[in-house]
């Protein structure tokens, strides 16, 4: 049988792309996320770890694996992390052991981490695909904050800070995305991905 150019032969599962996402609290990830993942299936977010509390929106095994700072260090002392940082007073941490075979069968690993942790991913996987979120303005950005209503005045002003240093790491990513328009956003995902599937690597 005659291989592809790309190594694999009709009969092989196609290997699933490794994309980061990262940007700023508030600039809308999670909705980009939802909808780029309803309309390419093939698209799964790997759930991460965190010690911070859940929101009442959110759900463990779903939005993140919510533990205890001592569980969390006691999965550092065993390398169960890819990459892990602290943001925000927290830890947060990306499992290792689930991206490759999720890779291997044929899905898209997003991993929605901060800037830190994406720092770390790229120097371990040379082939992830680095992608930042940004809201059109720093403006913008504290409305869409206020608006969520989880957050003290203080706390808004920390992510506010945190979100000009983070901004600092977008020459570290391949590709800018700024959240104005979801739908256009989303469109501009899916564009990035058909693209990344046609790279000769």
């Amino acid at each position: 049988m005659v291989a592809l150019a790309n190594g694999t032969d009709n009969n092989q599962t196609e290997r699933g792309l490794l994309i980061v996402f990262s940007g700023p609290a508030g600039a809308g990830k999670d909705t980009l996320l939802d909808k780029w993942m309803e309309s390419v299936p093939s698209v799964r977010r790997l759930v991460t770890y965190t010690t911070r509390a859940a929101a009442s929106s959110e759900k463990h095994g779903i939005d993140y694996f919510f533990v205890s700072e001592e569980e969390f260090k006691e999965m550092i002392e065993e390398s169960a992390f890819l990459e892990y940082a602290q943001v925000h007073g927290n830890w947060y941490g990306t499992p290792l052991r689930d991206i490759e075979k999720m890779r291997d069968n044929g899905r898209d690993v997003v991993l929605k981490i901060d800037v830190q942790g994406a720092a770390q991913v790229i120097e371990k996987l040379k082939d992830a695909i680095m992608i930042f979120i940004q809201a059109p303005s720093i403006t913008e950005l504290a409305t869409r904050l206020r608006k969520r209503g989880r957050d003290t005045e203080e706390d808004i002003q920390l992510r506010l800070a945190n979100a000009e240093k983070e901004m600092e790491y977008i020459p570290l990513y391949h590709y800018l995305v700024t959240n104005d328009d979801v739908g256009r956003a989303v469109e501009t995902l899916r564009c990035i991905r058909i693209a990344e599937k046609h790279r000769i690597r």
